[in-house]
């Protein structure tokens, strides 16, 4: 008879929106008992979950399942790299970008289904300044905005939604040098993505081509762009085509240096940090054990439908005295495409 496996659940009780005890409660029910001997630990500050996994490598721990966001999944994943240690996803975050990527069921009985018939596959990281990132990274607009998210207090997709829209027609792009493998190329450019999974999250995909598994990264630069723009790269972003817009560029390397003219915010994974004018990004090849789906499903959704809804009620609420121009052009803008996506069949 098989020793059964060891797994810990590491659970972020403030990520996403909800609480957690009825996820801790289905654990408790559906995790296969003839397999798997189990421990359930709460992180309790930022950082903990690095902690609590490393702690389980040292133990010998089959697999680590980080219940929680892609703040949540990356703290575990860097403690698990290059060990023997399994991660299992539960997601249950803001945006769950790489759980959306290997096709994990965004259920909680669907996810634990996952772990329980315990597929193990070897995936890429990322570094980025020496952060390492299971998703994206990346300077500009979105590491501006996942600044905004952090220091909102409040989480959620219409909280993010909220503050793209606020910054979006106001932000100033930047001029950036970006040094890879044939040579140095400099853009103006509203951001720069760096992607490991296809996907910011919500099913966002800032990088429709990327893979898990081929060493290398995508890299999507947005160039400037006019208020016209936003509802065909809004569409685009939602329906895997963004990379088809003329005003995006992009390149696949393993290691690129990213040049700006100061210092200032990046994101690993949607968490902002500070770092220096140059930054390293590169890719480090099948460094990390996960637990995914055997055969990956693809799975349809209205979310360029959604967004573009959430866009409309945010707007439609405010008195159109207070809107500016560029917010009035888009309002109507929108207001088209939606009837348009509406009318869809």
């Amino acid at each position: 008879m098989n020793e059964k496996k060891r797994v810990v659940f590491i659970v972020n009780p403030i990520s996403g929106t909800h609480g957690k005890e009825a996820i801790l409660k289905m654990v408790r029910e559906k995790i296969d008992p003839e397999k798997y001997e189990f421990e359930i630990c709460r992180t309790q500050y930022a950082g903990h979950a690095e902690l609590l996994a490393r702690q389980a490598v040292q133990e010998h721990v089959d697999v680590v399942v980080a219940i929680g966001g892609d703040g949540t999944i990356n703290e575990v994943g860097r403690a698990l790299v290059h060990t023997d240690t399994a991660m299992g996803i539960i997601p249950c975050g803001s945006g769950n970008g790489l759980a959306r990527h290997l096709h994990i069921p965004m259920d909680t009985s669907g996810a634990l289904q996952v772990i329980n018939e315990g597929h193990c596959h070897l995936i890429d990281y990322g570094l980025i300044d020496k952060h390492p990132f299971f998703c994206t990274c990346g300077v500009g607009f979105d590491a501006f905005v996942s600044l905004k998210f952090a220091n909102s207090g409040k989480r959620g997709l219409l909280t993010y939604l909220e503050n793209t829209l606020h910054e979006s027609l106001t932000y100033s792009p930047e001029t950036y040098e970006i040094e890879n493998s044939t040579g140095t190329v400099k853009y103006k450019a509203f951001l720069i993505a760096c992607a490991n999974a296809s996907q910011y999250g919500n099913n966002a995909y800032i990088a429709p081509q990327a893979s898990l598994t081929d060493g290398m990264m995508d890299i999507t630069i947005l160039e400037p762009f006019t208020v016209l723009d936003v509802p065909s790269l809004s569409f685009q972003l939602f329906n895997r085509t963004i990379d088809q817009n003329s005003r995006i560029k992009t390149m696949k390397d393993k290691k690129i240096t990213i040049r700006r003219q100061s210092e200032g915010v990046f994101h690993y994974d949607g968490d902002p940090v500070m770092g220096g004018a140059t930054l390293e990004v590169e890719m480090v090849p099948a460094g990390l054990k996960i637990v995914a789906p055997e055969k990956k499903t693809m799975v349809t959704s209205d979310s360029s439908l959604n967004i573009l809804q959430h866009f409309m009620e945010f707007f439609e609420g405010k008195p159109i005295a207070t809107l500016s121009e560029k917010h009035r052009q888009l309002l109507k803008l929108n207001r088209n495409l939606l009837r348009r996506l509406a009318k869809r069949p």
